[in-house]
C-alpha cells in the first residue's frame, strides 16, 4: 500500500518508559515519547514528544519536536519546534516554524525550491560522511607510532 501523507494514523508508537539502541526505519505517522539511541528514519509524519531523547539522527516528511535531539533533523516538509524543544545539531527542511522559548545549536538550512532542495541535502550528506570518517582516521593516527 502507498504511503498517503493525509493520514494521520499513528502506525509506530515509541512509548514514555520505552528506550531502543539501534536505527529504526518506519512508513506512515511515527510517535517518539521513549529514548532512541540511533537514527529515526520515517517516510511520513514525525512526533517527538516532550519528553523523549533520541540521540541520533531523524529524518521525515512533516517533523515536530516537543523534546530533546542531539542528531540532525532532515523534514521533507515541515519542521514544527515546539517551545520545549532542544535541538543540537543541523537542520534541513522546507518550512520551518520555532516557537519563542525552544533551543538550537546548529546550522538551519530552509530551502524554498526543489534545486535548493537537492543542493542542501547533498552538502549536508557530503559533510556527514567527512564527519563521520574523520574519528576513525584520529584512531588510526594515535594507535600508529609516530615519533
Amino acid at each position: 500500500m502507498p504511503f498517503d501523507k493525509n493520514d494521520f494514523s499513528i502506525n509506530t508508537i515509541i512509548g514514555e518508559n520505552t528506550g531502543l539502541t539501534g536505527d529504526i526505519e518506519t512508513g506512515g505517522f511515527t510517535r517518539i515519547d521513549g529514548s532512541i539511541r540511533g537514527n529515526a528514519k520515517v517516510k511520513g509524519r514525525v512526533v517527538v514528544g516532550e519528553r523523549a531523547r533520541v540521540k541520533g539522527n531523524v529524518s521525515g516528511t512533516n517533523i515536530t519536536v516537543g523534546g530533546v535531539v542531539c542528531g540532525n533533523i532532515i523534514a521533507d516538509g515541515h519542521l514544527v519546534i515546539l517551545s520545549t524543544a532542544l535541538i543540537i545539531g543541523d537542520i534541513v527542511t522546507r518550512r520551518i516554524q520555532a516557537d519563542d522559548g525552544c533551543f538550537v545549536n546548529g546550522r538551519v538550512a530552509v530551502c524554498t525550491s526543489d534545486e535548493i532542495w537537492e543542493k542542501k541535502l547533498t552538502e549536508h550528506h557530503d559533510s556527514h560522511g567527512i564527519r563521520s570518517a574523520l574519528p576513525v582516521f584520529n584512531t588510526m593516527k594515535t594507535q600508529s607510532n609516530y615519533g
